[in-house]
C-alpha cells in the first residue's frame, strides 16, 4: 500500500487472528500491523481492524455494522466464502451499477458483496 486508507471499520472478534486471515484470503487484503489485541489489514481504499473485544460479547449479539466489499464475481465469491468457513446467503438483486448478495464471515458478521456491471 502506498498510502494509508482514509476509511475503515473495526470488527470485534474473540478469534481475531483467524478472522483476519479470512478477510486477507477472501478479499486479497494485506497485513498492515499485528499486535496482541488486534490485526490491521487493508488495501489502498479500506482498512479493517479485527480487534479482540474490550468487553464481553454475547453469542447472540446483533451486529450493527455491515461491511460492503466489491468482488469480481459473486458466484466465485460465494464458493470461496464457504471454503473459508463463511456462509453464502440466499438471494441476489441488482441496480444499474452492480449486482449484490450477502454472506456471513466465520464470526457471523454480515457482508454485502458487490459485483459491478460492465
Amino acid at each position: 500500500m502506498s498510502t494509508a486508507p482514509k476509511s475503515g471499520v473495526i470488527v470485534y472478534s474473540k478469534k481475531f487472528k483467524n478472522l483476519s486471515k479470512f478477510y486477507i484470503v477472501m478479499f486479497g487484503m494485506n497485513l498492515l500491523r499485528e499486535t496482541k489485541e488486534f490485526v490491521s489489514i487493508g488495501n489502498d481504499q479500506l482498512n479493517i481492524v479485527v480487534h479482540a473485544p474490550p468487553f464481553e460479547v454475547s453469542a447472540h449479539t446483533l451486529n450493527t455494522i455491515k461491511i460492503f466489499l466489491t468482488v469480481e464475481c459473486l458466484n466465485k465469491a460465494r464458493g470461496k466464502a464457504e471454503k473459508l468457513g463463511g456462509q453464502a446467503l440466499e438471494g441476489e438483486w441488482s441496480n444499474p451499477l452492480f449486482k449484490v448478495c450477502n454472506m456471513v464471515d466465520p464470526d457471523g458478521n454480515q457482508i454485502q458483496l458487490r459485483e459491478f456491471i460492465s
